[in-house]
Parts: C-alpha cells; sequence; structure tokens
C-alpha cells in the first residue's frame, strides 16, 4: 500500500473501550471561513483549527492568491489584506472540493477568477453547473477551456434572486460569500441548512455583513462594507467526526464519552442511534455511548440537514452489519457513495447492492481482518472502525486521505482503548 498505513488489532466484537475522546474543529466550517476572509483587506483569525491536511491545502491557495496565512497552536490567522492572485492553483485545487467555495469571494472581491474543475474525494460527480447559473444570475459572464473555469463581473455583482434547483452547501455558501459585496440586495432561495452555513453566516457578519436567514432555505444579503472582525472567530465542532466516533462507541465500548461537540447539531444521528437500540447520555457539550448487548436492524435514509448526513453514511453502515436483522441504506446525495461496502463484504459483511443509491445490510456478521486502502476521507474511518471490530488484525492504507479531515486519528483512538499505530 502507498503512503502511511494504518494497523489495527481487532477487538473480535469485545466492548472494551473506554475513556473519552474529544472532537476537534469542523473541517467543513474551517474551510469555508478562511475562504471568506479573502473578502476582507485585513486580518481574520480563528481558534479551535483542526491540524488536517485540507486547512494546509487551503492555506497554500490562499497564499498563491497573494493572503499571508499563520498559525500558531489552534489559532490560524489570514492576512488578504495584500491579495491580489485571480488564478487558483490547478495543482491544489483540484485536490480539495472546498477549493470551489474560494470563486466567490475572489470574483466580488477583485472582478475575475479563475480556477480548476473542483477535486476531492472519489464519490460520484459534482458538477458545477450551480454555480456557473448562481454567478450569472448575479450578473457575472462565464468562459471554460478544458477543466478551467472563468467567471468576470468587472464592475461588481449585481443584486437579484437566486433558486438552487438542487440544495447544496458549497454553492449556498459560495453565493452567500460573494452577495456580501453585490451592488444591490441579494435573495438565496431553496438554500441548504447546515449549521456550517449559519457558522459562515456569523463569521461574516462579525466583519459587517448584513445576512438575514442563515440557516433557513431563505437568505438575505443587504449590501455592506467589510472590515476585519474585532475578535477572533471560534470554528464549531465537527458533527461528522462526533457521529463517527458515537458510532465506534455504539460498537465497541464499554463506556465513551466524546467531547466538545454540539448536541443539536446531531438530532438526526441521535435519533438513528435511538431506533437501533443504542442508549446515549447526553451533556451539554458530550455525549456518553455504551454498546448495548444487541442492534436492531433500521431504514437508514441520507439527506440534507436536518436529514441524516451523508458524510456519517459510511460509519453506520458499518454498525449496520452488526445488527440483528435485515437493513436498508439509502443514499440520496452522490452517485457511487456506496462502492465502499464491497470491501466491507471481503470482512464478512453481508451487503447487497439493489442499485448505486441502495444497499441491503442483513446481520448480525462477524467481520475478518482484511488489508484494505481507503478511498476517501469517509469511507476510510468506516473501515477503522470495522477493522475495530474485526477479528484479527487490519491494515488501512491510504491514511493521508483520513489526515484531511481527522487530526491526529490514531492517536485519539488509541487514546481510548484501540490498538492503533501509523506505519
Amino acid at each position: 500500500m502507498a503512503g502511511d498505513t494504518l494497523i489495527i488489532e481487532g477487538l473480535a466484537g469485545k466492548k472494551r473501550l473506554k475513556g473519552s475522546i474529544p472532537v476537534f474543529g469542523a473541517k467543513n466550517n474551517v474551510l469555508k471561513v478562511m475562504a471568506a476572509a479573502a473578502l476582507i483587506e485585513g486580518e481574520s483569525s480563528f481558534t479551535n483549527v483542526p491540524d488536517i491536511a485540507d486547512v494546509a491545502s487551503m492555506a497554500r491557495i490562499l497564499e498563491g492568491l497573494g493572503a499571508f496565512v499563520s498559525r500558531s497552536g489552534e489559532t490560524l490567522s489570514v492576512n488578504a489584506k495584500e491579495l491580489s492572485g485571480t488564478v487558483v492553483s490547478a495543482e491544489i485545487g483540484k485536490s480539495i472540493r472546498a477549493s470551489v467555495v474560494l470563486i466567490g469571494p475572489i470574483l466580488a472581491r477583485l472582478g475575475s477568477v479563475t480556477f480548476p474543475h473542483p477535486g476531492g474525494d472519489v464519490i460520484g460527480e459534482r458538477p458545477i453547473d450551480i454555480f456557473v447559473s448562481g454567478f450569472q444570475a448575479l450578473g457575472a459572464a462565464y468562459s471554460h477551456d478544458g477543466d478551467s473555469h472563468t467567471f468576470s463581473a468587472p464592475g461588481g455583482l449585481s443584486g437579484g434572486e437566486f433558486f438552487f434547483r438542487v440544495v447544496s452547501v458549497t454553492a449556498t455558501e459560495t453565493l452567500m460569500m460573494a452577495a456580501t459585496k453585490a451592488k444591490g440586495p441579494v435573495t438565496l432561495k431553496n438554500c441548504a441548512m447546515e449549521p456550517e452555513i449559519g457558522a459562515l453566516a456569523n463569521f461574516l457578519a462579525s466583519c459587517g455583513a448584513k445576512i438575514e436567514g442563515a440557516g433557513t432555505p431563505t437568505i438575505y444579503i443587504q449590501p455592506s462594507v467589510l472590515s476585519a472582525p474585532q475578535k477572533p472567530f471560534r470554528i464549531i465542532p465537527d458533527r461528522i467526526e462526533a457521529a463517527t466516533f458515537l458510532t465506534l462507541g455504539a460498537l465497541a465500548a464499554e463506556e465513551l464519552t466524546v467531547t466538545n461537540i454540539e448536541p443539536s447539531h446531531l438530532d438526526s444521528i441521535l435519533e438513528a442511534f435511538s431506533r437501533v437500540g443504542v442508549l446515549l447520555s447526553i451533556g451539554k457539550d458530550s455525549i456518553t455511548v455504551r454498546a448495548p448487548d444487541a442492534l436492531r436492524p433500521a431504514r437508514l435514509r441520507t439527506h440534507e440537514y436536518p436529514g441524516f448526513p451523508t458524510d456519517a453514511q459510511a460509519p453506520f453502515t458499518v454498525l449496520l452489519t452488526q445488527a440483528e436483522g435485515e437493513s436498508a441504506v439509502m443514499e440520496t446525495i452522490f452517485d457511487g457513495r456506496l462502492n465502499y461496502t464491497a470491501e466491507l463484504v471481503g470482512m464478512g459483511a453481508s451487503i447487497a447492492m439493489v442499485n448505486p443509491h441502495r444497499a441491503i445490510v442483513k446481520g448480525k456478521t462477524p467481520l475478518k481482518a482484511r488489508d484494505i486502502a481507503g478511498p476517501d476521507i469517509r469511507a476510510g474511518l468506516a473501515y477503522i472502525l470495522a477493522a475495530a471490530i474485526a477479528d484479527g488484525t487490519s491494515k488501512v492504507g491510504n491514511a493521508h486521505l483520513m489526515d484531511r479531515g481527522y487530526e491526529k486519528i490514531e492517536k485519539r483512538l488509541a487514546g481510548v482503548g484501540l490498538q492503533i499505530k501509523r506505519i
């Protein structure tokens, strides 16, 4: 296996993990506020920033455009006063999907932006047509040359109204950021409602933006003058990381407390745990989970927030392999996101693909150790969970993909009793 590999000694179904494991700042919040900092002719600071590869990649893109990025511990600062570049690095931009959110701030501030077709995880096609339609509705011109796309609005973006034909988190965030510098009011309809969007709006508001409705289907943005925020902005907890650790606890914990979380962001996940028979003790900023003696089967359907998040689907599917009966998993967001299940079948799971968006899981099936290459961030973590409950020693390759979204994952898991090391 190329690159770093994680070696995991499986618990063979025993419930031995215990202690507490912290959740760090949300990847999908920090990347977006870093992009938003490109709107500001000054310095923006952020705290509770995870030390992950995607943050480093976003920093390199911003520096390539003329910004200065610095870090001290959990605090990261972006000074975009000298931002002047309008071409997003093709090499780095293709490596992370979140690079696409930079197009809004750069276009709004500098009047033009050229960027590569977004990359990231291999979980199905992620077209940019909704971005094209959105920026054209705000008065931008669009052209493309191969995999390179360009928006231009030398006179500034106009106000206006745009309806998202499909709910899109990144498109909602990108247009909301750009709209703060439009010449007139902007109304965005059928918006995504994820907590990270509300957090992004809060950061922009701290810079002087006038935004109403973030976190609802309709967002209103008034023209405003942006300036550097007066104090650091704290990144919200990563709800996907929280869901992943809670799932591990439901599989293999004597008693596991997941700390530094926001329980109100986890409603759909907590409801799913309740359906399969997992008992949780919910505190103000922590949740304690104990693996039950038996798990009930369930039908799981991913959906835009506040529905069950697609990024938590793979770990929860591992949980369903240990439920006693037949479960169904329906992936409604991405094509190809269930492809990882083939490796779980190789570990002994009974999973049948009905079509690219639906799988039937029959349990309970004991899992056996296997050498696997993680295909993306979320499926890679699902493989770690499967290896944790398997019988024998597993190797999960492509650890660098997990490093994109999870800081020091092996150290945190080892801290609650899992035998895991990196080579």
